[in-house]
Order: C-alpha cells, then structure tokens, then sequence
C-alpha cells in the first residue's frame, strides 16, 4: 500500500510540469487505472503474501493529437476534356478600324470572320492536372462543404484555318516592322496548327452531396469560381514546307483569367466544366473560353 501511496503523490507532482491538464480513472473488480496527463498508472488486482497490494505499473506516452476529420484531401486530380470558346468578336466594327494592326488580312481573301478562328472540337484539348485539392465540411454530416485546390489548366486550341501568330518582327505581304504582336493568315497549309495557353490556376467550390459516407454513391453537385495566371502561350505548327515549328512569345492574351466552374458527380463518375466570361485576349478579339470533360478524383 505504500508503494502505491507513493507512486500517487509522485504523479500528482510530476503533472505540474504538463501544459495540458487531463485525468480520468477507470475502475474495474480487477484492476484501476488512472491517467493523469500523459502518464497511465495501473493497479493490478490481488494481495501478496504479506498482505499487501501487488506492484503498480506506471507507463508514459506522448498523447496524439485529434485529427480534423472536417477535411479531406486529394492529391493529383486529373482532368481529361475538350476546349473551345464562344466567339463575340465584332469583326464589322474591327475590319473598320483595321483591328489596330493586331490581324493582318493575306491579300486576295476575304477580311478577317469567325471562320477565321474555328476550331476543329474533337482535337482541341483541355487537360488539368490539380495537385491537391481539398473540401472542409461546414456541418457536421458532410453534406455541404468548401472545396478548393491548386493546379495547372492545359488548353490546345486546334485551328482549322492557316493562322500564324507573331510576337513581333516584319508584317507579311509587305508589311511594316512591328513591335507588337499579330496574327496573319498564312499561305502554307498546316496539316497541324494549334494555340496552346497554359494556366496557373486555383478554384474555390461550394459543394453539396446526397452520401458524405460513401464517395461511389450518391450524388454531387460543385459549383463556384477559379482564377488563373497565364505562364505560358505558344503557337505550334506542323506542315510539309516548314516541318514542326514551336514558337512561344506574347500573343496578346489576358495574363489573368477568371472562370466559373463546376462539378458534377454520378455515382464513381465526374463530369466538370468552366466558362470565362471575359475574352482571353488583351485587344480587338472577344474569344470567351470554356471547357468541358470528365473528372478521374476520390469525390
């Protein structure tokens, strides 16, 4: 009994060095068991020979720290779709103010239209690769939740015309030195001519789903905004004369995109989409780009 005496007060001064103040005894007809803090002492059952308590066991342990369970976390989401965008250039008011030199009309064809600029769909690709993304329960079930992440946006704009992009240097068909960049219509047939402008971008998703506890089942419903930083922009070609031609530079597109977003989920299967509202160039073109593809993620 006095080992046992002992041993208590030794723990009772031993606590005071603890930030973190926690006790609970649980008492059974066997044994007691005591926590104070991060120290567990157990008394075992039964008497010796002499009469008295057998020994006590004290144990200590590092007390883990409770995990948030509001959030869960994603790493590298894939997105596989389609890209394209909603054409609302005026090109009567801009063919009128000879588009500030920004498209450049090959003599002999006709001014500068949105058949200019349509693309062949099934070969202009979105491809989004988020690193993380995460969602935050703001009830206690789960059935609504903040979901956002961090990732790159990879869009493949695939013409069907002959459309060259420029950053700079002498105008086609005898045109001036130009400091700024153009686009002209180009008398090579390309058998491959694309625009490809890659994004930096985080979405921020309001999000609600019918089956918190089982991500297969059920059904999901995202929806909110994104915002992306424009780090790359480049016109890639391919043809007889020239070969495979990469050209990266400053074309005049919008170094910041803002889009609205969201998400659908079936059961296992995701369906996403995104619409910028604003064109993706800085001057005379109106080009508003959307998406369109499915979702391979956990929820």
């Amino acid at each position: 009994m006095k080992k046992f005496t002992l041993l208590m007060a030794a723990a009772f001064i031993c606590q005071f060095g603890f930030a973190q103040e926690d006790s609970s005894v649980v008492k059974s007809e066997k044994r007691d068991t005591i926590r104070i803090g991060n120290i567990l002492i157990i008394k075992k059952g039964g008497k010796s020979g002499d009469g008295n308590e057998k020994d006590v066991e004290v144990k200590m342990g590092r007390r883990q720290p409770k995990k948030n369970s509001r959030v869960v976390t994603n790493w590298f989401v894939l997105d596989l779709g389609f890209a394209n965008y909603v054409d609302k250039t005026d090109y009567l008011a801009g063919v009128n103010n000879g588009f500030q030199g920004y498209l450049v009309n090959r003599p002999g064809t006709p001014e500068f239209g949105k058949g200019d600029f349509k693309l062949r769909t099934g070969k202009s690709i979105n491809v989004n690769i988020w690193f993380v993304m995460q969602k935050l329960a703001l009830e206690k079930k789960g059935f609504v939740n903040l979901k956002y992440g961090v990732g790159l946006e990879l869009n493949n704009y695939r013409y069907k015309t002959s459309l060259t992009y420029k950053e700079s240097g002498l105008r086609p068909y005898g045109g001036a030195l130009s400091a700024n960049p153009f686009i002209y219509e180009d008398s090579i047939a390309f058998s491959k001519n694309k625009l490809a402008a890659d994004y930096l971008t985080v979405p921020l998703m309001l999000n609600f789903t019918s089956n918190p506890s089982n991500n297969k089942k059920g059904i999901s419903l995202s929806a909110g905004v994104s915002a992306g930083y424009l780090y790359s922009q480049r016109n890639k070609q391919k043809s007889d004369a020239n070969g495979k031609e990469r050209n990266k530079g400053e074309y005049d597109l919008e170094r910041f995109k803002l889009s609205y977003v969201a998400e659908l989920g079936l059961g296992p299967v995701r369906l996403y989409g995104s619409y910028s509202p604003k064109s993706m160039y800085e001057h005379d073109l109106d080009m508003r780009p959307f998406t369109l593809g499915f979702r391979l993620s956990n929820w």
